[in-house]
């Protein structure tokens, strides 16, 4: 058996479409269904989570591997086997600000208070750049706390760029391009090997027909 993490939402939905293809689930998830896991196929299971617990799940084992985005990998530190990158759910994590502040002007200043809901992602990049910061760690809209003063800049993802702009902010330094990835729990690769060798070689080349 092979149990998959699969994330809600649109990008567990693109997920979908790229295993239907490779044939490693033969039929798809019940979404307006109340349950949470499902059988999908011959010795292939679904546990459908939030994207952000996906790395979660896998690493400590209770699915074998998971689709999730590359921010949230990169925030959670999971030791888990990042084997391909599947090139759907395209964005960007991004230092933004207020218009009137310029890069220099930000990174100028000798204290910075920085929302985010990324907080060890926004920790590490701001360490590097040798800049004081108090973090703070929201887990709604965070444009919000720019807007109003609560923080100096925010640190989050951007797709389109169509909020930023809406709320009177602008993007002043790109951290990272995400996008989603096809993870393994490192015990489970060894001891399903071929299995999951397989299904990662299918996967791989179902990605690269979306792309050409």
């Amino acid at each position: 058996m092979i149990t998959i993490a699969l994330p809600k939402g649109r990008l567990g939905e693109d997920a979908e479409k790229v295993l239907l293809a490779t044939g490693m689930i033969q039929r798809p998830v019940e979404r307006d269904s109340r349950r949470l896991i499902f059988e999908v196929g011959e010795g292939v299971g679904i546990l459908l989570v939030r994207a952000w617990d996906v790395p979660t799940y896998v690493e400590m084992g209770t699915a074998d591997v998971g689709i999730c985005g590359k921010d949230d990998l990169m925030e959670h530190g999971a030791d888990v086997l990042e084997l391909v990158d599947l090139g759907f759910g395209g964005c960007t994590m991004a230092v933004a600000t207020v218009n009137t502040l310029s890069r220099h002007d930000l990174f100028g200043r000798g204290f910075l208070r920085v929302a985010t809901k990324y907080p060890n992602v926004a920790r590490r990049f701001f360490d590097g750049l040798s800049l004081q910061t108090e973090i703070l760690k929201l887990y709604g809209s965070v444009e919000l706390a720019a807007v109003t003063g609560l923080s100096d800049c925010i640190v989050d993802i951007v797709s389109t760029g169509a909020t930023l702009r809406e709320n009177g902010l602008h993007v002043v330094e790109r951290i990272f391009d995400s996008t989603a990835r096809w993870i393994v729990n490192r015990r489970s690769f060894y001891l399903k090997y071929e299995k999951i060798a397989y299904w990662t070689e299918k996967i791989k080349k179902a990605c690269e027909e979306r792309v050409s």
